[in-house]
């Protein structure tokens, strides 16, 4: 049982938007969605909703087209908020929730326990705009989930929330997950995605250039980073055999390396010249990827 799209592709005139898309999303997970401005994700996102219609292929749910007649079994937390301003904060969820099918009494009930759950209680007779965005987007978060959907969609869920609130959501992202909850992640925080996602796909024009496990997509990346702390320039290592680039930082250098063995030249000729204060070697990053991939196919 799971989230599929098989050949959907969205055509706007001769602009096509997303391009023959293939995707297997597994039951009870949280995969990312990723990819640049214009990738075709909130398209895709759209295209879910039943807001518009594909132009080609299908996209089923359990085994099932997804029609607008199961429009409640999903969650929206669209990148564009979408709250009412001069609206109370009860007032705005117990609408959105008996829109989803909800009770005013069920929906009630909801809407103070998730209030207490991000500490904002005395929000409930205050209206929105009223409040600052980091709660604002605590209110949307609530609406998104409020009716206990099946499959959720969080488009840039995290966006102006500060460190502490960031967690809270995340916390409560992970719960929804180990409810049962089915989760389309979408970020630009890479490291959020990395956190969260054991699978994702990254769009480029509506097509994918990087999809499947995160370990494994890691592991065939091939190419390491190494974590420098020096007192003296690393240019000269540019010229060594297996080394792409040089990435200085205030604190330390990313030295990006073709294969694990490259290290230890690098560290001999470091120790040639001088103290080595740190040296590091890691996995590449989904940010190195994602700027890899998506660059590559820009050329």
């Amino acid at each position: 049982m799971m989230l599929q799209f098989q050949n959907v592709t969205k055509r706007f005139g001769s602009f096509t938007a997303v391009d023959d898309l293939n995707l297997s999303i597994p039951e009870n997970e949280i995969f990312g969605l990723l990819g640049g401005n214009g990738a075709g994700k909130t398209t895709t996102f759209r295209m879910l909703l039943r807001l518009i219609d594909q132009t080609n292929g299908t996209i089923s749910w359990k085994d099932n087209a997804i029609s607008y007649d199961s429009s409640h079994l999903i969650g929206y937390l669209p990148e564009e908020r979408g709250l009412y301003p001069k609206m109370k904060v009860k007032e705005q969820l117990i609408y959105l929730g008996k829109l989803r099918g909800m009770k005013r009494s069920e929906v009630e009930k909801e809407v103070i326990s998730w209030l207490e759950r991000f500490n904002v209680p005395e929000y409930i007779d205050k209206k929105v705009e009223e409040l600052s965005k980091g709660n604002q987007q605590k209110i949307q978060f609530i609406a998104a989930v409020i009716h206990k959907p099946e499959l959720l969609i969080l488009d840039e869920p995290f966006s102006g929330l500060d460190p502490v609130n960031v967690e809270v959501l995340k916390d409560a992202v992970l719960d929804l997950k180990k409810l049962g909850t089915t989760i389309l992640f979408s970020s630009h925080r890479m490291e959020h995605v990395e956190e969260l996602c054991e699978h994702l796909c990254i769009l480029h024009k509506g097509k994918p250039v990087v999809s499947g496990n995160l370990k494994e997509i890691k592991r065939s990346y091939g190419k390491k980073n190494v974590l420098i702390d020096v007192d003296f320039d690393l240019t000269f290592l540019e010229e060594l055999e297996g080394v792409h680039r040089i990435k200085k930082g205030l604190n330390h250098s990313v030295v990006q390396i073709e294969e694990e063995s490259v290290s230890q030249v690098v560290l001999h000729k470091l120790t040639e010249k001088g103290f080595v204060r740190r040296f590091e070697l890691e996995e590449p990053s989904l940010n190195d990827i994602f700027i890899e991939k998506v660059g590559a196919a820009y050329e």
